[in-house]
C-alpha cells in the first residue's frame, strides 16, 4: 500500500510539474516575441541607439521648456506693469442741476500706478482733467474725493471689469 501512494504522490507531482512548465514555456513565449518586437523596429537599428536618439530628444525639450519658463517670467513681469485695474465712478458735481454726467476714470496697474481721467460736466462745457497715480497717490496735483473714491474701486481685489457706482 505505500508503494501505491508514493506513485500516486509523485504522479501528481509530475502532473503539477509539467503544468507549471507548460505555463513556463507560454511566458518565455510571450517574452521572446515582445523582445522581436522591441527590436524588429527602426529596421534593425539597435537599441542603445534608440535610448541615445531619445535622450537627445528629452534633452531639447528640457532646453525649450527652460526657455518657455523664462519667456513667461517676462510677460508675466511685464503683465503687472499694464493696466488691469480700471475704477469708473459716474457723480454729479451739482447737485441741484443736471445728472451723473461727470466722471473719474482710473486706470491702474499691479502697483496701483497709472493714471486718472476726470470729466466735469457743466451748463457752460465739459472739464477733462488728468493726473499721474504712483502707488495710489498723486504727488503733485490733489484729488478729489471722487477720484480717491474711483481709485479705491480699481484697487478691489480681483477687479476685471468696469464697476459703475453712484456717489
Amino acid at each position: 500500500m505505500n508503494i501505491s501512494i508514493s506513485i500516486y504522490i509523485l504522479a501528481t507531482l509530475t502532473g503539477i510539474l509539467i503544468i507549471w512548465n507548460i505555463f513556463l514555456q507560454i511566458l518565455i513565449s510571450r517574452t521572446n516575441n515582445n523582445q522581436k518586437r522591441l527590436f524588429a523596429g527602426k529596421k534593425g537599428v539597435d537599441l542603445e541607439s534608440i535610448v541615445q536618439e531619445n535622450n537627445a530628444k528629452i534633452n531639447e525639450l528640457s532646453q525649450q521648456t527652460q526657455s518657455l519658463d523664462q519667456k513667461t517670467k517676462q510677460i508675466k513681469a511685464h503683465s503687472l506693469k499694464s493696466i488691469h485695474k480700471i475704477g469708473l465712478l459716474r457723480f454729479n458735481p451739482f447737485r441741484e442741476i443736471g445728472g451723473d454726467q461727470s466722471f473719474s476714470l482710473a486706470l491702474l496697474d499691479d502697483e496701483n500706478s497709472g493714471a486718472i481721467i476726470s470729466s466735469l460736466y457743466s451748463r457752460e462745457g465739459v472739464r477733462i482733467y488728468a493726473k499721474s497715480i504712483q502707488k495710489g497717490q498723486t504727488a503733485k496735483y490733489p484729488l478729489t474725493e471722487e477720484e480717491k473714491r474711483a481709485i479705491a474701486i480699481a484697487s478691489i481685489e480681483k477687479n476685471n471689469q468696469i464697476i459703475k457706482r453712484r456717489v
